[in-house]
């Protein structure tokens, strides 16, 4: 009956979420770029009171044209370039607007504006900035070489890096995931069951994660998309890869493959469920965030993680009982089979560290304090040029405009202030330190005016930040109502935002995975035994990640995002580790005590936890292969903490802690184990 029972369960689950993908469809969030400023941050709020605006509607995109051999440009070239802006106009829908092309002092460059749509994102962007470049090379001399920069070409090149994301991200995952799980099997054929069953739960997590974050008012994105179907194979493979390693033991008991497995989801399924509740808990801790991004990713994600859980839990176990142990094939577990408590390779190393354990705490947590050091060294904040790894038209066309023009002309920030205090504010403006240029702009309704300010720094560069503070400081005290916005302003308010999130956000994540620790061991001391090391090595690999990010891969720092994104995966995910591990050795302790509990935990999940980390760290250094340097950063550090705490924290430094401390670390659980 309980055979018949899980089938009709699983095709149930199946059926459903066949029926959700059909009802809710793919969505539109992969087409969204990323949005990092809150509502009520200054910058988004002088985006609301500009679309008041006569032409408060539009956002420049700029042509800058400049001749191949660097010559200034001549008569006939000048013409050149008015044609080319005037196509763009058209492309645009523009015809006629704009302010006249601009000629630089040396004469060897010519900048024109474009006004676009503001309210154009994602692929539609993108497509609109493709429709300008193509208009602008259309005709153009071949000594001449055109390029489209500005606001919105570096919002299309950013949205362009998520074009086809989710399908190369997906292939290039599975291809890792297949191959990890060949090796660790050493079967050509198991690898495909839980290969298929989440693959499957991928397709239905983006599905459902994304209308569960657009239901309560979330702004999905292609990053958000990404990341989520990345946290969903390695997690999904992760509580697979424990499923079948505990069905593989117990086929060494059980002469049934029915019992054995009956078992196994018995024993299993409590750490599963607690790992995944862990992960989701941590996830929507995220939405004490600002960043409507961030907030997004926490809801998106944690559904993802249930939809994977349940598909592991309902779907897999049938698929296992169907084909038996020849589903093991070459290597089929034979009832008497030696157990993995008591011999392998995991044993000895356990074994080693038992005997041993001060030493090597001191050497293991010795060993994570140095590497903790890299924090001290990383520059956070990347600009607005800084985020790509590939050649981006925006970014050259940037460098190029800045050669010849004062580096803010590409797009001005925004004043917006009372027209009645207009003169106050107009000497506020001009004098503030870095402001290159200040024109009066035109006055709108409610009895507003507004001037466009050429900064003299790089857009989003620590000098532009604070020269939008100067400017900020400046404008309230004239007028405090005064708001100061633009693509300078909101990526100011962005790095602000990440701040508070770190602040908010870290220590929400922290006080989650210790209650669910609380809950699951009903220990006093252990869990936070166990936060503790799971901090430390996740600092561990902040720092050695944002050294090799630095020093080996050459980015210039780290994204004001990568460095809670990375923490939040390294602690909820490694907690995963520690649950496998703890949950097995209070399993052993009233039977073996403390010493030997912990060893034999070790022996027995050992192979599975190392597989599951080698498989997770490889998952996300798929990130990698999106050009955004934010997103590799976030894999680079993932991947080089998971490893850490896979052969550090989880194999080494708890098991030696667990040792020293002695049966205190139970209690009052465990009150009189061996």
């Amino acid at each position: 009956m309980s055979r018949r029972i899980s089938w009709v369960v699983a095709l149930l689950v199946v059926v459903v979420s066949g029926a959700l993908m059909g009802l809710l469809g793919g969505g539109s969030s992969a087409e969204q770029s990323p949005v990092a400023v809150p509502a009520g941050a200054e910058s988004a709020r002088a985006d609301i009171a500009r679309a008041s605006f006569p032409g408060g509607d539009r956002v420049p995109a700029i042509l800058v044209a400049t001749r191949t051999d660097g010559a200034a440009l001549t008569p006939q070239d000048r013409d050149a370039v008015e044609a080319a802006r005037t196509r763009m106009l058209a492309a645009a829908g523009t015809a006629g607007g704009g302010p006249p092309t601009q000629i630089s002092e040396d004469g060897q460059a010519a900048v024109a504006t474009v006004p676009l749509r503001a309210d154009l994102s994602g692929f539609a962007l993108t497509d609109k900035v493709k429709q300008l470049r193509a208009a602008a090379t259309d005709g153009l001399p071949p000594d001449l070489r055109a390029q489209v920069t500005g606001g919105p070409a570096f919002g299309a090149d950013i949205a362009d890096s998520f074009s086809g994301a989710n399908i190369t991200l997906l292939a290039v995952t599975a291809s890792v995931v297949a191959l990890l799980l060949i090796v660790t099997y050493r079967s050509p054929v198991l690898w495909l069951v839980p290969l298929a069953v989440i693959g499957f739960a991928d397709r239905v997590a983006a599905v459902v994660g994304a209308a569960v974050a657009e239901g309560v008012g979330m702004t999905p994105d292609g990053s958000t998309g990404g990341i989520t179907s990345v946290l969903v194979f390695g997690a999904g493979t992760n509580y697979a890869l424990l499923l079948i390693s505990r069905y593989r033991e117990e086929l060494g008991r059980n002469e049934s493959h029915r019992d054995a497995l009956a078992v196994a989801v018995r024993r299993a399924g409590p750490a599963i469920i607690a790992s995944n509740a862990t992960v989701v808990l941590a996830l929507l801790t995220l939405v004490f965030a600002t960043s409507p991004s961030t907030r997004s990713l926490g809801v998106q994600a944690a559904s993802g993680l249930v939809v994977a859980a349940v598909f592991v839990l309902l779907v897999l176990p049938p698929l296992l009982g169907l084909f038996g142990r020849k589903l093991f094939w070459p290597f089929i577990p034979r009832v008497g089979d030696t157990a993995l408590t008591e011999s392998g390779v995991w044993h000895r190393i356990a074994a080693a560290v038992a005997r041993r354990p001060a030493r090597v705490c001191v050497v293991a947590i010795g060993a994570l304090l140095l590497l903790c050091t890299g924090l001290f060294s990383t520059p956070v904040g990347l600009s607005q040029t800084e985020q790509f790894r590939v050649e981006a038209e925006s970014v050259n066309g940037y460098d190029t405009l800045a050669q010849h023009f004062p580096s803010g002309l590409t797009d001005p920030t925004l004043v917006i202030a009372s027209t009645d205090r207009a003169a106050e504010v107009q000497r506020a403006i001009a004098g503030t330190p870095g402001v290159v240029s200040a024109a009066p702009a035109g006055s709108g309704p409610g009895g507003l005016s507004r001037w466009s300010v050429v900064l003299a720094a790089a857009p989003a560069s620590d000098q532009a930040f604070e020269t939008v503070d100067a400017l900020r400081d400046s404008v309230h005290r004239v007028d405090p109502s005064g708001l100061v916005g633009g693509s300078d302003a909101k990526a100011r308010d962005s790095a602000a935002a990440a701040a508070h999130d770190r602040a908010v956000v870290v220590p929400a994540i922290l006080a989650v995975v210790l209650a669910v620790l609380y809950v699951l061991l009903r220990s006093a001391l252990a869990p936070l035994i166990l936060v503790t090391v799971t901090v430390l090595s996740a600092l561990a690999a902040l720092g050695l990640g944002g050294w090799a990010s630095v020093g080996v891969f050459g980015f210039p720092g780290l994204d004001n995002s990568a460095p809670l994104f990375a923490f939040l995966f390294l602690v909820a995910l490694g907690v995963d580790y520690t649950i496998f591990l703890v949950t097995r050795a209070r399993e052993e302790t009233p039977e073996h005590g403390t010493r030997d509990g912990i060893v034999r935990a070790v022996s027995a999940t050992g192979a599975v936890i190392t597989s599951a980390g080698i498989v997770l760290a490889a998952v996300f250094c798929v990130l990698g292969v999106l050009p955004l340097i934010a997103l590799t950063q976030v894999g680079i550090i993932v991947g080089l903490g998971i490893l850490l705490d896979t052969f550090v924290a989880r194999t080494v430094i708890i098991p030696a802690l667990f040792t020293l401390i002695g049966p205190k670390i139970w209690w009052p659980a465990l009150r009189s184990p061996k």
